[in-house]
């Protein structure tokens, strides 16, 4: 029956990425190679499909992807091969707590953009999942850009929930940051969604 579990299907997938057995194309990121297998990435992402077997299709041995960085793009490839959520890379450099979580916070946000543009659903939304627990006074604005561009609606009500939970002075803090002028020019629209919800709440 189906109770049977794959045999370790990720690991052996994983080991394929990293042996680069019959890797047969190489991705060009921010300076960086990645071998990598055509059919394994077509058979987990429509927009590969299309880049590398569709009628545009993509023959050269080796594509370059711009607008992404390299460990984005790493994290990504593990994903498609492994379906589990890749920890980030981190260097042994790194102390200061502040840093690593903005570190993170940009990651994910790079990585959230990254399964967008390939089409990988299910990394998407772990990947709101992790930044709508981890919303902060300094990262909300970007965040909200973010769900706003790329139509995550759970995780730009997490940003609406927390902005609405804040105190007038963390509101302050917020408004006069960089990326909520950012939001005010940009997504106007946004600031409407933002104040019919406040409405809606202190009319309860």
């Amino acid at each position: 029956g189906n109770g049977v579990r794959l045999p370790d299907i990720c690991h052996h997938f994983n080991n394929l990425l990293q042996t680069k057995v019959g890797a047969d194309v190489t991705f060009e990121v921010s300076g960086e190679t990645f071998p990598a297998h055509r059919c394994v990435l077509a058979a987990r992402s429509k927009v590969f499909m299309a880049q590398l077997f569709g009628p545009m299709k993509d023959t050269s041995t080796i594509i370059h992807i711009k607008d992404m960085k390299a460990e984005v793009f790493r994290s990504l490839l593990s994903f498609i091969y492994t379906d589990s959520f890749p920890g980030m890379e981190m260097d042994d450099m790194e102390d200061d707590e502040t840093e690593v979580d903005e570190m993170r916070l940009q990651w994910l946000q790079d990585l959230l953009v990254a399964a967008d543009r390939y089409d990988l659903q299910r990394l998407k939304f772990i990947c709101e999942m992790q930044l709508s627990e981890n919303i902060q006074v300094s990262s909300v604005a970007s965040t909200l850009v973010l769900a706003e561009q790329h139509h995550c609606s759970g995780l730009k009500e997490a940003c609406f929930k927390f902005i609405q939970a804040q105190s007038p002075s963390c509101l302050q803090t917020l408004m006069a940051s960089h990326g909520w002028q950012h939001i005010l020019a940009t997504y106007p629209l946004v600031l409407n969604e933002l104040i019919a919800k406040l409405i809606a709440l202190n009319q309860k």
